[in-house]
Formats: C-alpha cells, sequence, structure tokens
C-alpha cells in the first residue's frame, strides 16, 4: 500500500526541488536593490493617506457582498449542474431556492446603488 504512495512522494520532492531552485535562482541574479519608494506601505496601488482605523464607505462592502454572491452562484452551480440526474427533484427545489436567495440579495445590492459606477 505505501508503494502507491511513490508517485506523489516523488511529485512533491520535485516540486519543491523546483521551488527551491527558483528561490535561489531570484536570490542570485536578481537586483536586490532596496529604496525608500519600495520600502513604503501602500494598498491597492495607492499610497497610504489616512489613518488605517478609518471608517471605509458602504459601497466598499455592498461590493464585496456582490462578489460574494456571484462567486457562490458559480460555485455551486457547476457541482449541481454535473450531478442532476442523481439528484432530482428535491435538488431543483433546493438549488430553486438558493438561487432565491441570491437573486434577493442581488436586488438589495441593486436597489442599494453598488451597480452604479460613479
Amino acid at each position: 500500500m505505501p508503494a502507491d504512495y511513490l508517485p506523489v512522494l516523488i511529485y512533491l520532492c520535485v516540486a519543491f526541488g523546483i521551488a527551491l531552485a527558483l528561490l535561489g535562482l531570484g536570490l542570485l541574479l536578481g537586483r536586490g536593490q532596496r529604496d525608500e519608494r519600495k520600502l513604503e506601505p501602500y494598498e491597492c496601488g495607492f499610497d497610504a493617506f489616512e489613518d488605517s482605523r478609518m471608517r471605509f464607505d458602504v459601497r466598499y462592502y455592498l461590493v464585496a457582498i456582490l462578489f460574494i454572491i456571484f462567486d457562490l452562484e458559480i460555485a455551486f452551480l457547476f457541482p449541481w449542474a454535473v450531478a442532476l440526474d442523481a439528484i432530482g427533484y428535491q435538488g431543483l427545489i433546493a438549488m430553486g431556492i438558493f438561487l432565491l436567495v441570491l437573486v434577493v440579495g442581488f436586488v438589495y445590492e441593486w436597489r442599494k446603488g453598488a451597480l452604479e459606477w460613479d
């Protein structure tokens, strides 16, 4: 039985070796120039301009909720579509309820104006 895991062990050793080789090449061939500009904190490509504990606009959270809604929808629709024959009408009803909840969240986002990109 342990011999069945030998290919996995070889794969992990090769992957680890390649990772170490690439890190070593980066250290050897990289310029490694450090300047103040590279070491400054930034967020999303912008310089930090206020305290990190400042309040965020509610639109940030609305966009995050919108992303979660569509991300969950796609993540659950693929396996459901593959297994639709096996789960039958009960699975169809469960997915209908799930999609209804997602539509309610989408309508909420729409009414709050999260889809309007100013």
